[in-house]
């Protein structure tokens, strides 16, 4: 579970299954919540949880400031249609609601 939350706070969207992904959600949600507050308690504790610096920093830097007036419900899960080859599990995108947009690849390109 900790590794699929750090993939998730790292990249924002991660593809797995149904199951794995009703899973997570609560976990990434409780530390949403946690990160909207940037103390070093609420640090600590989020680092005890992920054991991973970056994600900590991406949590409280980026992700925390992003969803400040939001009350709750901060990812989604999105059904695929196909289903996973070998044990036909079904298949998901878990990903924030609210996601950081890419640059232009011409727009980077052209400055």
């Amino acid at each position: 579970m900790r590794n699929m939350t750090n993939s998730l706070i790292e990249h924002e969207r991660i593809t797995t299954t149904l199951v794995k992904a009703k899973a997570l959600r609560p976990h990434v949600e409780k530390l949403v919540t946690l990160s909207k507050v940037s103390s070093t308690h609420h640090r600590r504790r989020a680092f005890a949880q992920l054991r991973n610096a970056r994600s900590v920093e991406k949590l409280f830097d980026v992700l925390g400031p992003r969803f400040k007036v939001r009350a709750g419900g901060y990812c989604r899960i999105l059904k695929l249609g196909k289903p996973r080859l070998g044990d036909n599990g079904t298949r998901c995108i878990i990903e924030f609601v609210e996601r950081t947009p890419k640059e232009e690849p011409e727009a980077a390109a052209k400055s």
